[in-house]
């Protein structure tokens, strides 16, 4: 069945004509508000893409209310620098979404960098499909041994995937984690009480994200036989002192088994 048009006398009370729209007895058209609505929605869009000199994707998930570690490692990479050195300089990243920090690793000055998509990688960019086709991503579920001899890389950043792990898999993979770095391992991950997930994301994650204390990591790192590099936490912490960064993230620096 064909749509019927619209009756013109309906939009505008002026006989058809567009003085009519404003004529201060006229009904409301329901045109403006709309324009209106879409121009303030665009407005709002672009703001969070020129704030913070963040990404497209990162700007659209602060609108929606989201906030992964992830995205908090490229805040944190100048700190890392200073707390790791030349050890920043072969670096392998895991997590979701990780070719945006790879790709940002990759415009530093004299540094290698890899990195483990443990997800669905179906929506990803051209770019990331070029990493992913060159090798430098790797897609694999860490839940299981990885493809890398001992000490392969200086150091291995881990963000947001350890907070969708059951403990039995965490007992695994942080472990596994710390063999394959020479000089140490950081986790990124979410506060309590900070949800994550939302329900249309299970499919991909497999389950919420559990935010564990600083207290229960401490209990871990114990469990496991895993020290905290208080070296690296000590320039850490100064260097983001210095400049005022405070991360919205829990950020734990781990020694690699030796």
């Amino acid at each position: 069945m064909s749509r019927r048009p619209g009756n013109p006398t309906r939009r505008f009370a002026g006989g058809g004509s567009l003085g009519g729209l404003f004529h201060p007895k006229s009904r409301p058209t329901p045109l403006l508000p709309t324009v209106l609505l879409i121009l303030g929605a665009v407005l709002v869009i672009g703001y969070f893409y020129r704030g913070s000199g963040t990404s497209g994707s990162s700007a659209l998930s602060r609108l929606e209310g989201e906030f992964t570690c992830t995205s908090e490692v490229h805040q944190a990479i100048p700190y890392l620098k200073k707390a790791y050195g030349d050890s920043m300089r072969k670096v392998l990243h895991v997590g979701p979404d990780t070719c945006s920090v790879v790709s940002k690793l990759l415009k530093e000055e004299e540094t290698e960098a890899w990195g483990i998509e443990p997800y669905d990688v179906e929506d990803v960019d051209v770019n990331c499909k070029n990493l992913i086709r060159r090798g430098i991503v790797r897609v694999a579920d860490i839940k299981f041994p990885l493809p890398y001899r001992p000490k392969s890389f200086a150091l291995v950043i881990v963000s947001d995937a350890v907070d969708y792990l059951s403990p039995r898999y965490l007992n695994k993979t942080i472990p596994e984690l710390a063999r394959v770095s020479a000089d140490g391992l950081v986790i990124v991950t979410g506060y309590p009480g900070h949800s994550r997930a939302k329900v249309a994301e299970l499919s991909k994650f497999g389950r919420p994200a559990k935010m564990r204390s600083s207290s229960w990591w401490a209990r871990f790192f114990v469990q496991t036989s895993l020290q905290e590099n208080d070296a690296a936490i000590k320039k850490f912490e100064q260097a983001a002192a210095s400049d005022g960064y405070k991360s919205r993230c829990q950020i734990f620096h781990v020694k690699s088994f030796h």
